[in-house]
């Protein structure tokens, strides 16, 4: 009986679902119930029946309008609404919408050819009591992408693009005009042309063949296709840059503050090829010192309106993958003109400081230079300096391939901005700044670009000397603008308060591991949180509690509405220190220049559309350059199969465990169907997976054996076999 009651309750949730879609679909029209009934398809008296019942109720909850006596229709806009698609990769997705405090529930037979990503229109169900909104994709307002990376599988005279991006829920059907030289198996870029009603997938056409899958060239490729970023430049826009003047010229030197006989230095890592920042150094006849920070003047070159400009507005930024940089400006100014390389006189824009011995900014100035750089030396080098207090640098850290001599001068520099750095550092920690000082995980690569070693990257002494002159510079630029009157508009770097529910959860992991979070407020939660990340430095769990803590936090962003710096505790931030490598520090040089002449202040409309893409694009970069890095790991773990390797859990599901390796920091999946000693179940409070018979318990933390079952480079994904817990395996 109850059964039979169910099946009712399903049909008439699918009528009221089908009656809104009629009226919706011819928004204006009148209908009655015939007339519903004769759409539907129905002629039955009960269907009838249902059907005016049905009317009924959707007028009472004002879903439909009843205009007459037995009329009915729908309001053009209401219940429609605007937002943007967030696919999961089991096929349904949410739209998150201004208007509703919860995401609105889109079911796959709802997404009608919208895809992860996509600016739809959506109609929303009206919610019943104590359950989420359902709603219908009716519109896709702005497709996110139209481009998709995927695998060829071809029949006879077409084919079909398998996608790649697991939130794709379909494959793409290809016309045999339109496989562009393509064969089976290939790794292609498919282009999206439309979706009509009645087909089951959506027709593309193939634009790039990117190779065999599994090859390096074609994985590296794919993952840049996948987000949309570029591999290299149009012809014309290298064409453009070759021909730009990148002569220092006498004319454009008495325009700027000549500063090339201040002792300048740049400290960069070893391999790097671009140098955007330099330091001068000098001490004063009142005891003080006087600091610059000088960038690259890449607003000098790249003027607003260009080609140039264009290309590098699009990119944004320069991506960092494991075995290349793809760059945002051509190398004639990324490695040439704009590099602030040694021994070259260079055009730059710099904040000078003038600084006491307790760290404290005495005065500012900011405006366009021209410097000389004297030295450069590479992290290891400064770091011997600040770790010996000499200039002589030995064969083994020299990047020259020989032991060398620094002048005094220069040692006292590096000696002094170290000691002034170290109590700018203390000051921001005092102020509720965050430490994140997370390992880097970098790979030894041979010349076919293959990985032969793990190592870990920390920062030093020298690291941290370059960071604190860098965020100075960002934050005073940031204050000069921000605190001026009237209002004037300008590109900050924004970092909101984290989640609560986010720190909760934090707290609850790491207590497992004995470490405590107090979060009571600001102050406590920040120094809470600097103790943990101190406490964990050198322990099995340190990666995974510093990728935690640093998943607790918002995520940055560019805005022209100022909300200060979480992270950092500035009041004020913004980037001004790399315009070789991103798009909105050369904005800020534009604007900075802008009101430095005393101009009025910029369309705001213009810099927050900028701000959002600039976002955007430094989103897809982030990803990029983590599959890079996924990628390598998986093709380093190919070469040692047959290896045991101890591990620490570092993330539980439903599904199965993921092991981070100790030694290399490479993170693969144990697969709950795989462990078959036992039935394990998921326990969500646990965070852990429990053995239904042996009681056998795995834990998020807990060090395990493990040995590699299968190390996938297409989809950058490693099975581990679980040998056992570290105590078992090593009593055995």
């Amino acid at each position: 009986m109850k059964k039979k009651k169910k099946t009712k309750n399903k049909i008439q949730g699918n009528l009221s679902r089908s009656i809104i879609d009629i009226l919706r679909n011819n928004s204006g029209k009148t209908y009655n119930y015939k007339q519903i009934a004769s759409v539907l398809g129905v002629n039955d008296a009960s269907s009838r029946n249902q059907i005016i019942k049905k009317l009924a109720q959707l007028a009472a909850k004002k879903e439909i309008q009843e205009v007459e006596r037995g009329k009915f229709k729908i309001e053009g806009n209401k219940n429609y609404y605007t937002g943007v698609l967030d696919l999961t990769t089991k096929g349904y997705g949410y739209v998150m919408v201004e208007e509703f405090a919860d995401d609105i529930f889109i079911a796959q037979k709802d997404l009608n050819a919208a895809f992860d990503g996509d600016t739809v229109e959506i109609y929303v169900y009206n919610r019943r009591r104590r359950k989420r909104s359902d709603g219908e994709i009716t519109k896709i307002l702005k497709r996110k992408r139209t481009e998709f990376v995927g695998t060829l599988q071809q029949k006879k005279d077409f084919g079909f693009v398998v996608i790649d991006d697991k939130s794709m829920y379909t494959d793409f059907f290809i016309a045999g005009n339109k496989l562009n030289g393509a064969e089976n198996g290939d790794k292609v870029v498919v282009e999206f042309e439309e979706w009509p009603k009645k087909a089951d997938s959506p027709y593309g056409k193939i634009t790039r063949v990117l190779g065999t899958p599994g090859e390096h060239h074609t994985e590296i490729h794919s993952i840049l296709a996948q987000y949309g970023l570029p591999h290299e430049f149009p012809e014309e826009v290298e064409e453009y840059a070759n021909k730009i003047d990148t002569s220092i010229n006498e004319k454009e030197i008495s325009k700027r503050r000549d500063m090339r006989d201040v002792l300048t230095f740049t400290i960069d890592p070893k391999d790097a090829k671009d140098f955007d920042d330099a330091l001068s150094f000098q001490k004063l006849e009142n005891g003080n010192y006087e600091i610059g920070i000088h960038i690259a003047d890449v607003s000098h070159y790249l003027q607003p309106g260009t080609i140039l400009d264009e290309e590098a507005y699009d990119r944004a930024t320069s991506v960092y993958l494991v075995d290349r940089v793809v760059p945002m400006l051509p190398e004639i100014l990324s490695n040439n003109a704009c590099s602030l390389r040694p021994k070259e006189e260079k055009f730059t824009f710099s904040a000078v400081f003038e600084i006491d011995d307790k760290a404290n900014v005495k005065n500012q100035w900011f405006g366009r230079t021209v410097t000389y750089s004297d030295e450069r030396f590479a992290y290891e080098e400064a770091q011997h300096i600040i770790e010996t207090g000499t200039g002589t640098i030995p064969e083994d850290v020299s990047i020259r391939n020989h032991s060398y001599s620094v002048r005094g001068a220069l040692v006292e520099a590096v000696v002094t901005l170290n000691r002034l750095a170290k109590k700018m550092r203390a000051g921001r920690m005092k102020d509720g700044a965050i430490s994140f000082d997370k390992v880097e995980v970098k790979f030894n690569l041979n010349e076919e670009n293959n990985p032969v070693g793990v190592f870990f990257k920390t920062a030093k002494d020298a690291n941290k000397l370059i960071e604190e002159f860098m965020l100075l510079a960002n934050r005073k630029v940031a204050e000069y603008i921000g605190k001026q009157s009237p209002k004037k508009t300008f590109v900050y770097r924004c970092h909101d308060e984290p989640d609560d529910q986010k720190l909760a959860s934090l707290q609850t992991i790491v207590g497992r591991f004995g470490h405590k979070l107090n979060l009571k407020d600001r102050s406590t939660t920040t120094s809470s949180l600097n103790k943990l990340l101190e406490d964990v430095q050198g322990r099995k769990e340190q990666n995974m509690v510093d990728t935690l803590a640093i998943r607790t936090m918002s995520k940055a962003y560019y805005g022209v509405e100022n909300i200060g710096h979480y992270g950092l505790a500035f009041d004020y931030y913004t980037h001004f220190t790399s315009p070789i490598r991103r798009y909105p520090d050369v904005m800020v040089h534009r604007l900075l220049q802008h009101y430095l002449d005393g101009a009025k202040s910029a369309n705001e409309e213009e810099y927050e559309a900028k701000c959002h893409h600039s976002s955007e694009m430094e989103n897809l970069a982030t990803n990029a350059e983590r599959d890079s890095i996924k990628y390598m790991q998986v093709k380093f773990m190919q070469d040692h199969e047959n290896e045991e390797f101890l591990g620490v859990i570092s993330g539980v599901t439903e599904w199965g465990i993921f092991v981070e390796i100790i030694e290399n920091k490479c993170e693969g999946m144990i697969r709950l169907r795989d462990m078959n000693d036992d039935h394990y179940e998921f326990n969500a409070d646990e965070f852990s997976v429990i053995g239904k018979r042996t009681g056998q318990s795995y834990t998020l933390g807990d060090e395990v054996y493990v040995k590699v079952k299968n190390a996938d480079l297409v989809k950058r994904h490693l099975d581990f076999t679980l040998l056992g817990n570290r105590e078992e395996v090593e009593a055995n």
